[in-house]
């Protein structure tokens, strides 16, 4: 192997392109490269804080979706409390009214039974007055003899 001008020639060039290379064009490579990797880590680091933002925005609404619930039920226990008052407000009004057409149904039970006294009184009274005339075969007369009713209708 002999070393001659070409071999030493080649090695000058090597080590010019080789610097060139390192000082010109390693650069130019390295700034993109350099950039692609912060804008990759900037990526990576956005979408991690994103899932976290999801998982907050997860139990954020679980939260909400508990709490509609729980304001729901709440809401149902409610309505239904106020359907058993509403149930027991129209059962002692329906008592109530019951108890006052029972006592009303009384009261004219007890006003047509006197009714039907008085008239059954009259009637036995014009009877009575009817029969006695016939026994004695003579009329009687009623506005005369009125206390005579009056006592004999009291009697029945």
């Amino acid at each position: 192997m002999n070393i001659n001008l070409t071999l030493i020639v080649q090695m000058i060039v090597f080590i010019v392109l080789v610097w060139f290379t390192m000082k010109v064009v390693w650069p130019l490579i390295l700034g993109p490269m350099s950039e692609r990797e912060s804008k990759i880590a900037a990526g990576l680091a956005a979408a991690e804080k994103g899932q976290q933002d999801l998982m907050q925005a997860d139990q954020r609404a679980e939260a909400i979706v508990r709490e509609a619930r729980e304001k729901a039920n709440h809401i149902l226990d409610q309505a239904q409390h106020r359907a058993n008052d509403l149930i027991e407000q129209a059962k002692g009004a329906a008592t109530a009214e019951g108890a006052r057409l029972l006592a009303a149904a009384q009261q004219q039970i007890e006003l047509d039974a006197s009714r039907a006294r008085e008239s059954l009184r009259r009637e036995v009274a014009q009877i009575a007055v009817s029969a006695a005339s016939k026994l004695l075969e003579r009329e009687i007369d009623p506005k005369a003899h009125a206390d005579l009713l009056g006592k004999l209708a009291t009697q029945i």
